[in-house]
């Protein structure tokens, strides 16, 4: 393994020890998070989403970054999904077991309470399809269109906050890529089943499976280029 990568792990592996080695630092980090849900959300994703990216630039190029990728926008862009995203984990969790009542199973909106059961089971995947389903696409193009805005600035800061040409990047956004990638296979084959799992966790370990996953949702929305079909 060069040099450079044993470096980047290794500094990854400094960055979370402490929430493994050290109890008082990972109950930080549990309440702050419980306390400031949307602050957290937008850190989290700031910075792991971008590790996502970032590793998926070292996976196509070989390396880490390079001029006009433009780290500090895609941090910031990922900071405002992750509230996004968060709002869509609750607005899902609360909103798809009511609906499920409404369509005549009763125990839906209390059964995540429970231990686990395939009625969990199904609850949880019922609200990973809707959330995926109707929120995912919207939130996989917005990062697109942001993400061309981006390299056509060449990665400054200032240039990030010029005005987006929204519509001209949506109409050349590489759609078949999107629907035959990235629409068809991750959702259907990572994210769905991905965050069925999520919402059957507890609490607290859902906060750190949405991280991993973080990281996840960054790399494969960089690498989907060499997915072509």
């Amino acid at each position: 393994m060069p040099k450079k990568d044993i470096l980047f792990f290794f500094v990854l592996f400094l960055l979370f020890l402490p929430f493994f080695i050290c109890p008082p630092a990972y109950q930080f980090y549990i309440d702050f998070n419980s306390d400031h849900g949307l602050i957290m959300a937008f850190v989290k994703f700031a910075i792991l989403a971008t590790l996502g990216e970032v590793i998926g630039l070292r996976i196509r190029k070989g390396v880490y970054t390079e001029k006009g990728f433009g780290i500090l926008p895609r941090a910031i862009v990922w900071g405002f999904l992750g509230l996004t995203i968060k709002l869509a984990f609750v607005i899902f969790a609360s909103g798809t077991p009511v609906f499920l009542v409404y369509l005549g199973f009763d125990d839906a909106a209390v059964v995540m309470k429970n231990d686990l059961s395939w009625a969990k089971v199904g609850v949880a995947f019922s609200i990973s399809l809707t959330m995926n389903l109707i929120y995912a696409p919207v939130m996989m193009t917005a990062h697109k269109i942001t993400d061309k805005h981006i390299i056509q600035n060449k990665g400054t800061l200032s240039g990030f906050f010029s005005p987006i040409k929204i519509r001209q990047n949506f109409v050349n956004l590489n759609w078949d890529l999107m629907w035959n990638f990235v629409f068809k296979k991750t959702i259907p084959f990572f994210w769905i089943p991905a965050h069925t799992i999520t919402f059957l966790l507890p609490l607290d370990f859902q906060i750190l499976f949405a991280a991993i996953l973080g990281i996840a949702l960054g790399t494969i929305l960089a690498v989907a280029e060499l997915f072509k079909d």
